[in-house]
């Protein structure tokens, strides 16, 4: 990854973070952006955390043209250009998901705490339905129709602090690093979902063909049937 390339990413977020502001009220919504926390399966980077106390947010953001085509269940999701390009994404439904599981374990709190929301800008149209928590406008108005008080104030400045210092450093310099630290945590998370820990040859992704779980996904070493080694694809 060159140095150019991780100063997109940072200039990118500390854009998306201005419009992540514009909506909501600070002192009852009170938002984080550009969060990198270390876990136990390496770094995860959520684009927007915002505390309330209606709960606390995470934000899923994506920049994309187009038409999107998705389903909540899907690994993938598929973004179509004008001329026919198409390109594949992985479900943010399922990354923020991994995200919130991020925060539920820093924060020590249970995930019914927390919503997912997913905002696409940009100018892009669905073209299949999308939950209600995949956007493309009226984003304050979904925020703001969470009521059920989950926090106090107090509890929700308590988790502004431990989010502002427990998370890595931002900033341009700062936030460099943190972002190469982050690429190769996904780069080293990649490369152990694609070997076999058994053999060594790479894991090939299989579909289920028969029983309750016909149709999903998994990952199965090349190797079959020398080597049996089989590793669920995380949702």
């Amino acid at each position: 990854m060159s140095l150019t390339s991780l100063l997109k990413g940072v200039v990118g977020e500390a854009m998306g973070s201005l419009a992540g502001k514009l909506f909501l009220d600070k002192e009852t919504y009170r938002s984080i952006n550009n969060v990198t926390l270390n876990t136990s399966n390496g770094t995860t980077q959520i684009d927007h955390v915002i505390a309330s106390r209606y709960g606390i947010f995470v934000v899923e953001t994506k920049n994309y043209q187009g038409w999107i085509f998705g389903g909540e269940k899907q690994a993938e999701w598929t973004q179509s250009l004008p001329g026919g390009k198409k390109f594949k994404f992985q479900n943010p439904l399922r990354q923020n998901y991994r995200h919130i599981k991020a925060l539920s374990e820093f924060l020590g709190l249970p995930e019914d705490k927390f919503h997912s929301v997913v905002m696409f800008w940009g100018e892009s149209e669905f073209k299949t339905e999308m939950p209600a928590n995949v956007m493309s406008k009226g984003y304050a108005t979904y925020i703001k129709g969470k009521t059920d008080v989950l926090f106090s104030d107090e509890e929700v400045g308590q988790l502004v602090e431990a989010l502002q210092t427990g998370r890595l450093p931002t900033g341009l310099f700062k936030g460099l690093e943190t972002r190469r630290q982050h690429l190769d945590s996904l780069k080293e998370r990649h490369e152990s979902t694609t070997r076999c820990p058994k053999c060594g040859a790479n894991l090939v992704e299989r579909l289920v063909k028969s029983g309750e779980r016909a149709g999903q996904k998994f990952l199965g070493c090349s190797a079959f049937p020398k080597c049996r080694y089989t590793k669920s694809v995380l949702s």
